[in-house]
């Protein structure tokens, strides 16, 4: 038999270090289910904190990991129950080099395991991209088409019903 590949102590490391989460580690010392707090920049919800849990397949790196918000959110691209319209995370976009945090090394290959994949893979990282897209809300990603139909044709209305929306179910921003 062979282990199954798991994230690397390495791509924790720097999900921990990202400054876009806090308090992201492992869930019941799991190391293929993280959890941990989203930080979003943007209006509606950068007044708040939002639960989040990433799940590696046993696949990993070859099958995308699933990111889950656990918190509520109003946004067209989350479903009532925390799935995320994330193509980055579908087979036809992955790219088994994808780190959930795409850090900013430089140096090249300076510090790479040997047979490790290089660290510049073509698509941004899960979490980044995930953030990106709670800062970003885009019509033409739907899980929820009511939301995006009134983001797209009442933008006012959108915005009111999401920040009251955070003020409720969001957790509060840690200290910086």
């Amino acid at each position: 038999t062979h282990a199954c590949p798991t994230p690397s102590p390495q791509e924790l490391e720097e999900a921990r270090r990202w400054e876009g989460a806090r308090d992201v580690r492992p869930l019941d010392g799991n190391v293929r289910r993280w959890g941990g707090l989203l930080l979003p920049n943007n209006p509606p919800y950068n007044t708040g904190a939002f639960r989040f849990e990433l799940t590696f397949s046993r696949n990993h790196p070859l099958e995308p990991p699933r990111a889950t918000l656990r918190t509520p959110i109003y946004h067209p691209s989350v479903d009532l129950e925390g799935r995320v319209c994330q193509p980055l995370t579908t087979h036809g976009h992955w790219e088994p080099t994808t780190r959930a945090i795409q850090g900013g090394h430089g140096g090249g290959d300076r510090g790479r395991v040997l047979g490790e994949p290089l660290l510049t893979p073509p698509a941004p990282a899960v979490l980044q991209d995930l953030l990106l897209q709670l800062d970003s809300p885009d019509p033409q990603r739907v899980l929820r088409p009511v939301v995006a139909r009134e983001l797209q044709e009442r933008p006012e209305e959108f915005r009111r019903r999401a920040e009251e929306h955070t003020r409720l179910h969001a957790e509060p921003r840690p200290e910086p």
